[in-house]
């Protein structure tokens, strides 16, 4: 018999789909009869075309250790063709057929009484003597005393369907539990998840097999989940890194909120490190596995270092080049190194239509209640019914909201049936988060206290829509726009949007757009810090300063790289900055600040020159060290040339050298003098992007705060208009680019119209007009030609 196991006629079979391994899976195990019989096979030996004789999960490992770098612990497989022998010799085939021939599973209870007694059938049963030995000495060989038994059914992780927790694994495992372990992996292709999974993908009960990898047990210090896209959004752009102390099972189950980790592909830069709680951690002990308490010094720090972060998004950068696929992996670290210990196909957004873009928007307010992270991009709403144990499931009715602490497989008969979600811990990674974005149902985790705060029966929205999940009071009536991204017209004049939060980012950076004509800081200042900077320099907490709004100002620019994304310094007025946290002592009263103490004249003023230096700093981090060098600078209401030349000159001292690697600066045209004197403020800058509230405020001389002017503020006044035309004229005599952020564009469609006949090079709105926004331009376009 030859050793090598692409030899064997079965190994050459190519089914990498369902369909195809219906027809090739029994002429596999008809040809392999030509052998004597052979149940093992070593990893070494397979690889991703063996899935009918092992399953998916095994046969990735197998792919990865014979044809990729990647380190991954070694092992065997028992064959699919085991599990038949087993069943077959058991004599239990026509018992388990009568079982499920009688089980509704659409009736909980009647799903769950055949899914144990199929189980206890396969338990029960004896392994064949021959099949035991072989387990045995390919177990001897290893020379290892604990190993991880893990299921691989032969319909898993496919690129439609995953599978994923559909049956069970095993971790530290000795040679005593071995036999039990195999028989309780077997036996799980029967739990009552796998069956009612089985029966919604119309996959058949019998043409589903199940193999047993044995591997090598990590005695893992860390371990966790990659994605190589990211996981709500989709976005193809960024690998999506969690992790926790101790085995990799209670990230799965939701057990922890872990450490999560963002990395930009292009560049390979770490673009987010967020701190999870990690209070809990699952080891090894000579017993078994049992939880453990995190220690506070240990909670307190990464699970990984930011070497370590980079080489794990190596491994997933090759995983994913090598299948062509994105993917879902698993790792595991010990004391000295990193191991993949699973990859599967990616399933939720590799198998959305790419020209689809989904709105989901709230077209109404209600108090928040409960809220956690954000799963999906969507909204759902119903009646709470919280349930604590999965023995209380048949309770549930479809469309209701599932409130629990948590979810595992056996929840996922009620799962698909719920409006939305909200779980007490997890994290994006976490049971209910996994499922619920394949089943396509909103689901909040890690909502701290939510089966207090939401009572049974009460009427709630839970909203998706940004990464932070909220549970609202009531029933709000919501929008689901779709938006055929395909049929969307290229323009000659671009189209950008105007963005604050970074959570929004990775979602809207989907849209047919060219880029973010206006990024506010003051969102990132405001929500991610909250505090005021010379009280932070004060306190020596200026670093935490500039980390925070480093990344927030990262995570917008990596989300459209390499598309430009200009970014706008602080301009909060001296009420608003007063209003931050220890911001009262630093800011003078004004009568009117929206003409106050803002923009250029704060940036050069001794006083506030050191909290400007921390937002420069966040900058040359952002540009140099995340390498976003598609990140562009905008000055904001800069008055007068020595303003900008001030400004300019603190840049540069701080290493932001306009035209050095790519780095470009703009300014504001939103006073009168931008535009007087636009040759030049053209010397100093590469571009305006016109603000036109500001700029119809100081054209007409209009507080935009005063209500009883609210008629007369209109940004459609012919000198507004007048005042546009010559910055765009002038700006553009001197080979510089002028676009516009301000709300006229959004508010009056027929302003782009005369935007566009001006010649402006770029018009920036807000997300949800940006679609309509590019079919008037093409309109506009098209009359002109």
């Amino acid at each position: 018999m030859k050793n090598s196991l692409m030899d064997w006629p079965c190994a050459k079979l190519p089914p990498t789909a369902f369909a195809s391994q219906e027809k090739s899976i029994n002429t596999t195990f008809q040809q392999c009869k030509c052998m004597v019989k052979k149940y093992i096979v070593p990893f070494n030996r397979l690889s991703r075309k063996d899935v009918a004789l092992v399953g998916g999960k095994t046969a990735s490992l197998g792919e990865m250790i014979s044809k990729t770098s990647v380190p991954v612990p070694n092992g065997f497989a028992i064959t699919a063709e085991a599990y038949r022998y087993f069943i077959e010799k058991a004599g239990i085939t026509k018992r388990i057929k009568k079982i499920l021939k009688h089980t509704n599973v659409k009736n909980i209870k009647s799903l769950q009484q055949s899914g144990h007694d199929i189980r206890e059938l396969i338990k029960n049963a004896e392994l064949p003597k021959d099949l035991e030995r072989q387990i045995m000495t390919a177990y001897q060989k290893l020379n290892c005393r604990y190993v991880a038994v893990r299921s691989s059914a032969t319909a898993e992780d496919l690129p439609d369907a995953s599978f994923a927790g559909e049956q069970e694994s095993y971790l530290n495992v000795e040679q005593h539990q071995l036999m039990k372990r195999v028989k309780d992996c077997f036996a799980s292709l029967f739990t009552d998840r796998a069956i009612s999974y089985r029966e919604d993908k119309k996959f058949d009960h019998f043409k589903v097999y199940l193999s047993v990898a044995i591997q090598k047990l990590i005695y893992s210090k860390a371990s966790g989940v990659m994605f190589t896209l990211d996981p709500d959004s989709g976005h193809r752009n960024f690998i999506y890194i969690n992790g926790s102390y101790g085995l990799g099972d209670y990230i799965v189950q939701g057990r922890v909120n872990p450490d999560d980790f963002i990395v930009l592909k292009p560049t390979m830069t770490i673009i987010q490190k967020k701190l999870g709680k990690k209070d809990a951690m699952e080891v090894r002990s000579a017993r078994g596995v049992h939880g453990k308490a995190v220690p506070k010094a240990m909670r307190e720090r990464f699970v990984l270092t930011d070497k370590e972060i980079l080489t794990l998004a190596r491994y997933g950068m090759m995983i994913e080049k090598h299948y062509g696929h994105a993917m879902d992996i698993e790792w595991a670290k010990d004391e000295k190194q990193i191991y993949i210990i699973q990859a599967r196909p990616e399933t939720v957004h590799s198998s959305k239509k790419k020209n689809i873009y989904q709105e989901y928007k709230l077209l109404g307010k209600g108090k928040v209640i409960a809220q956690g992270t954000a799963i999906g991009r969507k909204i759902g709403a119903g009646a709470v019914n919280v349930i604590r144990n999965v023995k209380d499931i048949g309770k549930f009715k479809q469309g209701e909201v599932l409130v629990t602490v948590m979810t595992d497989p056996d929840w996922e008969p009620i799962m698909k049936i719920a409006s939305a979600i909200v779980t007490e811990v997890g994290g994006k990674t976490s049971h209910a988060a996994i499922v619920s974005r394949e089943l396509g149902v909103p689901c909040v985790v890690g909502a701290i206290g939510a089966t207090t705060k939401l009572k049974a029966g009460k009427k709630v929205t839970v909203d998706c829509t940004e990464e932070d999940g909220k549970v609202l009071d009531g029933m709000i009536k919501f929008n689901v726009a779709q938006h055929e991204v395909s049929n969307i017209p290229k323009t000659m004049t671009q189209l950008f949007v105007n963005l604050g939060e970074p959570e929004q980012a990775f979602d809207v950076s989907q849209l047919p757009v060219d880029g973010v004509g206006l990024a506010r800081e003051e969102f990132i200042i405001a929500t991610h810090i909250g505090e005021h900077p010379l009280a932070m320099i004060k306190q020596k907490r200026e670093q935490i300063y500039i980390n925070k709004l480093a990344e927030g100002i990262a995570k917008i620019g990596a989300a459209f790289y390499p598309r430009p994304v200009i970014v706008r310094l602080s301009d909060f007025k001296t009420n608003e900055y007063g209003n931050l946290k220890g911001g009262a002592g630093y800011e003078p009263p004004e009568d009117n600040p929206m003409i106050g103490w803002r923009g250029a004249s704060r940036y050069v003023d001794k006083k506030f020159e050191p909290a400007f230096r921390l937002e420069c700093r966040a900058f040359k981090k952002v540009r140099d060290v995340m390498k976003l060098t598609n990140v562009k600078i905008m000055v904001p209401f800069c008055r007068t040339l020595e303003e900008a030349d001030g400004v300019i000159k603190i840049l540069k001292s701080e290493g932001l050298v306009r035209g050095r690697n790519g780095l470009q600066l703009y300014v504001m045209a939103e006073i009168p003098s931008n535009i007087i004197l636009v040759k030049e403020f053209s010397k100093r800058f590469d571009g305006f992007s016109i603000g036109s509230n500001d700029l119809t405020q100081l054209t007409l001389g209009i507080d935009r705060d005063n209500r009883m002017l609210v008629k007369e503020f209109d940004e459609r006044n012919a000198a507004v208009k007048i005042s546009i035309e010559r910055l765009i004229k002038g700006a553009h005599a001197m080979h510089r680019k002028v676009g516009i952020c301000g709300d006229a564009p959004s508010t009056y469609p027929e302003y782009a119209k005369f935007l566009v006949k001006c010649g402006i090079d770029s018009i920036s709105v807000t997300p949800d007009v940006a679609i309509q926004t590019k079919m008037n331009i093409a309109k506009v376009e098209k009359s002109r030609k």
